[in-house]
């Protein structure tokens, strides 16, 4: 079984993670459910979320709404408590140099564009295919590390991930943000096909009251709310 938390991982979070996971697990397991003892850090992000042997995992929401919707059980949605959204959701930041003196969206149309993966609602999606001149950087840390490289100019990184920057990354006091995109529902909890989103629900819910103020606080992590797939689908056109 295949249980892990990919979307947030760095090493700076991996004790914090272990911690959440360990009283989800200890909770399910309170309710007879049986679970894996570690997180995997193996398994790929598609390669896990596809996997017969899926057990527990977060995934992007556009992955969520194109490929696995039917394939897994939607769980939760962890609410970031971020700044101009609303619980469960978040939105993204198109970031720039902080020597860029351009003000405006539009005066990056034919600019290097770079996004972590053309599976990204965060970081591609969400722009519409609107920059005409786009480099794959295979993550968020390394698409804003592209522009303080300057080998891009702008980028899309979602808000978490840009806290995440600012809190560990010295590179991040090199970029600026342009503007932020409209929120969207977040990055979906997801377990097994036909396991039981309640006893879920309310293991994670649990799990994130009991953690630690200090792991909360490195999770970023203000709770649990549910957001229906129908919400999803309409929302992450």
């Amino acid at each position: 079984m295949i249980a892990n938390l990919p979307m947030y991982h760095r090493p700076e979070l991996i004790e914090a993670h272990e911690a959440l996971w360990g009283l989800i697990r200890d909770n399910l397991r309170k309710s007879g459910i049986h679970c894996p003892d570690e997180l995997d850090y193996d398994a790929g992000e598609m390669d896990a979320w596809s996997s017969p042997f899926l057990f527990f995992s977060q995934t992007c929401g556009r992955p969520f709404k194109n490929h696995l919707s039917e394939r897994v059980t939607l769980i939760g949605t962890p609410d970031y408590g971020l700044q101009g959204c609303e619980p469960g959701y978040y939105r993204s930041a198109y970031v720039i140099h902080k020597n860029d003196a351009r003000t405006e969206l539009k005066d990056f149309k034919k600019a290097k564009f770079a996004y972590n993966d053309d599976g990204s609602q965060s970081g591609y999606f969400v722009t519409n295919n609107y920059f005409e001149n786009q480099i794959c950087s295979g993550s968020h840390i390394k698409s804003a590390k592209m522009i303080t490289d300057q080998k891009a100019e702008i980028a899309a990184v979602d808000a978490v991930s840009l806290k995440f920057m600012h809190k560990y990354d010295d590179f991040a006091k090199d970029i600026k943000v342009l503007e932020w995109t409209k929120p969207t529902p977040t990055l979906p909890i997801i377990a097994y096909k036909g396991a039981d989103q309640s006893e879920f629900y309310g293991a994670i819910q649990s799990a994130i009251a009991s953690l630690s103020t200090e792991y909360r606080e490195d999770l970023s992590l203000n709770g649990l709310v549910f957001i229906p797939k129908e919400t999803y689908f309409a929302e992450l056109k």
